[in-house]
């Protein structure tokens, strides 16, 4: 059948369907930018995030969650500060270019193996060494870890140097306790946890990244934004007034299921995704103990490929899940599970997986996935 954006199963870890409440709060009519009715939308925006986030300031970017990280590090990461990036996986990646683009060939970059978590050893030993910042992202959606941001964030208070972490795909749907944990900065999408639209990323700062920033751009200037919003609820910039409208709306859902009720179908669903993988006889791609809750990474049996798959289940089974980048590509698919996702979504996105997996010709036990997530149910 053809594919029908309106009706899918949509599984992808990012962007996320969104709910018709926020869709239509992007078809409102137009508004000023500087009145005092969007300076009321703001101030919404403002508060819930600092509560969303656990974040004593806030600043509010039209851009991608790239452009929330660059500017984190660029306020923060400069020429020949001894900083250090950890990659294991594409956006870690991300970060480690970032920290080297800024501070030059004094930038360091930690690498793991895809599918681990961080090596803490190694990470203090530069700590140790006199490094001022680490940047590193919580949940690696790539490769589907969940890394240890609580831990990453107290070595680095510490040694005294500044923790800056991409939660990205990890607040609004799982624990990301800025101040409990100790984190200077959070970098947060709108189109991923929250339920939002893409375009506009969200900077958690602590009140100590607060006095240590120092842009060396005029957009990116993290200051300026914290300070105007504190000001008169206000963006430095022309804001991108629909996107901000939307997000107010998505906000609103988050509080109305409650934070840690969110939390709680999170992990169910996590729980009854791994669980669907292994009753079907498919190999989970992260190690245990460093599984994320908001995306599961799954191998292809052997013989099975991505282009056996997934066409397959978007094209006869409108059912949308990602596919996997650099090393992994081909070999592994990733299913989402953030956001509003629903336990009967899952379900219906497994008994497809099944589906297509035994229309390429792998030996997957009938309906079994599906009867694994009877024992994981919200």
């Amino acid at each position: 059948m053809a594919f029908d954006a309106q009706d899918n199963v949509f599984l992808l870890p990012g962007p996320v369907k969104m709910h018709p409440r926020v869709r239509q709060a992007m078809a409102a009519p137009a508004m000023a930018h500087r009145s005092p009715e969007f300076g009321a939308v703001n101030a919404r925006l403002f508060s819930g995030l600092k509560r969303i986030m656990d974040a004593p300031r806030v600043a509010v970017l039209a851009g991608s969650g790239t452009a929330g990280m660059d500017a984190a590090v660029s306020n923060l990461v400069h020429w020949n500060d001894p900083a250090v990036g950890l990659e294991n996986g594409k956006f870690g990646q991300r970060m480690g270019q970032l920290v080297q683009r800024y501070a030059g060939d004094a930038g360091v970059v930690l690498q793991a193996p895809w599918g681990s978590g961080f090596d803490l050893e190694a990470v203090e030993q530069r700590l140790e060494e006199g490094a001022t910042a680490v940047a590193f992202t919580l949940n690696e959606t790539s490769t589907a870890v969940m890394n240890q941001g609580a831990e990453v964030a107290r070595l680095c208070r510490k040694h005294d140097a500044v923790s800056i972490a991409d939660t990205i795909t990890a607040t609004g749907s799982v624990p990301v306790p800025m101040s409990e944990w100790g984190l200077d900065v959070s970098v947060v999408g709108s189109q991923k946890c929250l339920g939002g639209p893409s375009g506009l990323c969200f900077v958690g700062l602590s009140d100590r990244a607060y006095e240590r920033l120092d842009s060396p751009s005029l957009y990116l200037d993290l200051k300026r934004y914290a300070d105007r919003h504190d000001k008169d609820d206000q963006t430095p910039f022309t804001a991108a007034v629909p996107l901000h409208l939307a997000c107010v709306e998505a906000l609103d859902r988050v509080e109305e299921e409650g934070l840690e009720a969110r939390f709680a179908r999170t992990r169910t669903l996590a729980e009854a995704c791994r669980a669907a993988a292994e009753a079907a006889g498919l190999e989970l791609a992260a190690e245990a103990g460093v599984r994320s809750d908001t995306v599961t990474a799954v191998r292809y049996p052997d013989g099975v490929t991505d282009a056996d798959v997934r066409p397959v289940l978007k094209d006869r089974f409108g059912v949308v899940v990602a596919g996997a980048q650099d090393q992994w590509k081909g070999k592994v698919f990733r299913v989402g599970h953030m956001g509003d996702t629903t336990w009967a979504e899952l379900a219906a996105g497994w008994a497809a997986i099944e589906a297509a997996l035994r229309a390429a010709g792998a030996s997957v036990p009938r309906g079994a996935a599906v009867a694994a997530m009877m024992d994981h149910v919200p």
